[in-house]
């Protein structure tokens, strides 16, 4: 299986702060990988970083999508490479209905205008799959939304926007057990529908739903303490950290 993405001795740095020591880490084309860690472990830092995030710096190291260096390249240009991230607490954008929204972001992805028919098509299907209320779609985009909702719209973008490696962050944060059950099912539709990478930053395994995750990470103190198949994640919440972090 070739690798989609290579993350090669990345040390990265905000406010002269190094916060990730010599990440090494490889994502193959169609893998789900699980990144698991204690609070402050560096897991959202990796997440933002190969999403090009201007917050973070890179002072080492170099990161590798589908054979070509994006180290250097901003977050606009490797969202076009079909890089995507969804955020821990996704932000109102007022102005911009939902569907107006994701119209330009999909035309960004592809590089050509979009049929409003076609459009509303696609986008109806993906809420009608994810449980959301049609009337949504012409609401601005995450205002006045629960928790829940902010979350499926942002499951909602991954599947319009079809993406080859998607970046989860904590999406089933704060999220009760039935809408952990329909973000699951819509990145399960995603794997099915469009075969895309994955990695799932979680610390309940329970979003994973029916999806097979290839392998685990166990980030600590921004190094990769621990790392085995996708069955390690469900020991990890059995057992907890320190055990895999004390065997080190």
């Amino acid at each position: 299986m070739s690798q989609l993405l290579e993350i090669r001795g990345l040390r990265v740095s905000a406010e002269d702060k190094e916060l990730l020591h010599g990440i090494e880490l490889t994502v193959g084309e169609g893998e789900t990988h699980v990144l698991m860690g204690p609070n402050g472990a560096g897991k959202s830092t990796l997440g933002s970083t190969v999403m090009g995030s201007p917050e973070y710096s890179i002072t080492g190291g170099s990161i590798i999508f589908d054979g070509a260096d994006i180290t250097e390249e901003s977050a606009d240009k490797r969202a076009r490479r079909g890089i995507f991230l969804s955020f821990q607490d996704p932000v109102e954008i007022p102005g911009i209905t939902l569907s107006e929204f994701m119209r330009n972001a999909v035309e960004q992805r592809e590089g050509k205008r979009v049929k409003l028919f076609e459009h509303k098509k696609k986008l109806a299907e993906a809420m009608s799959l994810l449980g959301m209320d049609p009337s949504y779609a012409d609401r601005e985009l995450n205002v006045g939304f629960s928790g829940g909702e902010k979350k499926k719209a942002e499951i909602l973008q991954l599947l319009m926007l079809r993406p080859r490696l998607a970046i989860l962050d904590e999406t089933d944060s704060g999220l009760d057990v039935d809408a952990v059950k329909t973000v699951s099912k819509g990145i399960s539709e995603f794997k099915k529908s469009v075969g895309g990478s994955l990695i799932i930053i979680t610390h309940n395994a329970a979003i994973l739903g029916e999806l097979h995750a290839d392998k685990t990470h166990i980030l600590a103190d921004g190094r990769i303490a621990r790392e085995g198949s996708g069955e390690l994640a469900y020991e990890v919440l059995e057992n907890g950290f320190e055990k895999y972090l004390c065997e080190v």
